[in-house]
């Protein structure tokens, strides 16, 4: 038997909780363009994170819930992974 997994579409089922940490994933290889937030700043839902440039088309991946980012990756210019964690939020203390 023969399992495929596809690092974007799981990346796409997983809904984050009302509580505990979110992962900002990015769906696709590409390269990290500019990042928007600092380790600690706080976030609203959907507020731009990060941008990653795939397929020459520039994405901005967005928070997928409001907290602190506690932990950030990444830094401009580096190369990523399809399915990669790239920042971290979670709850505002």
């Amino acid at each position: 038997m023969v399992s495929l997994s596809d690092p974007s579409r799981r990346a796409r089922e997983l809904s984050p909780s009302a509580e505990g940490a979110a992962s900002v994933v990015t769906l696709m290889p590409g390269k990290v363009v500019r990042v928007l937030v600092r380790d600690g700043d706080k976030v609203d839902v959907g507020q731009g994170v990060l941008v990653v440039e795939a397929m020459k088309m520039e994405n901005e991946l967005t928070a997928p819930r409001a907290g602190r980012v506690s932990a950030l990756s990444v830094e401009p210019g580096q190369s990523v992974e399809g399915g990669a964690v790239l920042a971290v939020i979670e709850d505002e203390d």
